[in-house]
């Protein structure tokens, strides 16, 4: 039945497809996008074959851990779009927002008791794993995942690859073949599925659908629900719409000096892309398909041998290398982990030479000790760190390069090394608009040497870990204006 790779559905039960029901639903729930969609297209081909309408389901809890204005804003942002989207499309589109802790409970159980079979997206991280598996329970009927993450589909590599270079060898020799299974733009495109009349009336009653742009207009906006309003929400605008507007806006000015000049504070060398992949408005496979067209790369053009060097391979100007090597390598490397291993957000999944030259340094005499309240309001006696911070407050975000830095000076900062990973995650998953994401645990995960090797000379407190310091940043990068810019 389907042009999908196999690799990238699994069933989550072992019950049959209902003939019987009034319609196939799609669980929207991390590729939250109407486009360049694996987990769509599935819906579409099962409605397709089964003759039925096809229900589109994006909800958001209000009780997921660091819930907060920020991220809601973020999401609901999205389902505005998609509700603009699907409304030019034949399916119901059901978008809900959870009033109340625990108010849209029942609802999925609801919807998929009228269903032929469900459709969800796979995403190993955060909450969504035990959330489904916990909705497997209540779905009486086939229930599918499809890994719409990246372009390496996660179950094509099967173990946890230990560092970059390894993965990266890995992808050399295996990726080609994948870049040809690319989701279709617009699965519902000049597609003719049953019309729906109506869902149920004890359920839209119970749990009425939400009006996304109604709400985003309303002074009151997201004052009534119960999560933190103390982070608020940034400039920076969540969906499709605003998804696409930045791709196109670093293909055109700043893909040409991203090799140069994506390490440099005071510079927007940057994508600003990973917010938009990690609540899936924006599909990675649109993100290499314009890259790809824009500077005419073809198959034919990648190195006959898998180095598992960062350049070089793909046959490609150094800025589009340097790119794909953080859209793919990178990005795929946290998510290899992430569905492997349930630990990955664990002290104890950090390698073995990690644990014991940190352990060795646990009793080490550290200058500087902070509390995660210092840290959190930036408190330190370190200007340049405490402009990174501030920036992760303000814009929910950090710039890639000092991002490194720091994490590297929490650590050092922190009482232990377990201390500094619980405040490096706090922080990050609390303010960031791209963290709770596999590659944003790979980055946090770094700073204690996960994904790298151990480093000599061997230093107090570090040991054999990479050692970063605010003084040797100023002098790789200018940071003055940063400073400056990020003041109190």
């Amino acid at each position: 039945m389907s042009s999908i790779p196999d690799r990238r559905v699994r069933g989550v039960n072992d019950r049959e497809v209902s003939d019987a029901g009034d319609y196939v639903l799609y669980w929207m729930i991390s590729s939250r996008r109407g486009t360049y969609n694996f987990g769509l297209e599935r819906g579409v081909e099962w409605a397709k074959q089964l003759n039925k309408p096809l229900v589109i389901l994006e909800a958001l809890r209000c009780d997921y851990q660091w819930a907060s204005d920020r991220l809601h804003r973020f999401v609901i942002e999205g389902m505005a779009d998609n509700a603009e989207h699907f409304t030019k499309k034949n399916v119901v589109y059901y978008p809900y927002l959870e009033a109340t802790r625990g108010s849209g409970k029942g609802l999925l159980k609801e919807l998929a008791s009228h269903a032929c079979v469900v459709v969800s997206d796979d995403f190993p991280c955060f909450f969504l794993p035990r959330m489904i598996d916990a909705a497997s329970a209540q779905i009486p009927v086939r229930f599918e995942l499809v890994d719409s993450n990246g372009l390496l589909p996660m179950r094509a590599a099967d173990k946890v690859f230990l560092r970059a270079f390894d993965f990266r060898r890995f992808l050399q020799k295996n990726l080609l073949p994948h870049l040809a299974d690319v989701p279709q733009r617009d699965p519902l495109s000049q597609v003719k599925l049953p019309t729906l009349k109506a869902l149920p009336a004890k359920i839209t009653t119970r749990w009425p659908m939400a009006d996304p742009a109604k709400l985003l207009s309303s002074r009151s906006g997201l004052a009534s629900f119960p999560i933190d309003h103390s982070v608020g929400p940034v400039e920076t605008v969540g969906g499709s719409r605003a998804g696409g507007a930045a791709l196109r806006t670093f293909m055109k000015s700043k893909l040409p000096i991203y090799d140069s000049d994506r390490n440099q504070p005071e510079k927007e060398a940057t994508s600003g892309l990973s917010p938009y992949l990690h609540f899936g408005h924006v599909s990675v496979h649109e993100v290499f398909e314009q890259l790809t067209r824009l500077v005419e790369w073809t198959p034919n053009l990648v190195a006959e041998k898998a180095t598992g060097s960062n350049s070089g391979w793909w046959g490609a100007d150094a800025e589009v290398e340097s790119f794909l090597d953080e859209l793919i390598t990178w990005r795929e490397l946290g998510y290899n982990m992430c569905w492997q291993r349930d630990d990955y957000d664990q002290y104890d999944s950090l390698p073995e030479w990690a644990q014991q030259t940190l352990a060795e340094h646990a009793d080490d005499h550290r200058p500087h000790v902070y509390s995660l309240e210092q840290f959190e309001l930036a408190k330190t006696h370190d200007e340049l760190w405490n402009a990174a911070q501030r920036q992760l407050v303000r814009e929910g975000r950090i710039h890639n390069y000092l991002r490194m830095l720091w994490g590297k000076k929490i650590f050092e900062w922190s009482a232990s090394a377990r201390e500094s990973l619980d405040v490096m995650i706090e922080l990050n998953n609390k303010y960031a608009l791209d963290g709770r994401n596999p590659n944003s645990y790979s980055g946090i995960f770094w700073v204690l040497g996960r994904y790298d090797r151990a480093w000599g000379p061997e230093r107090p407190i570090f040991g054999k870990i990479r050692y970063m310091t605010s003084e040797n940043t100023a002098r790789k990068v200018k940071v003055k204006n940063y400073i400056a810019e990020y003041s109190p």
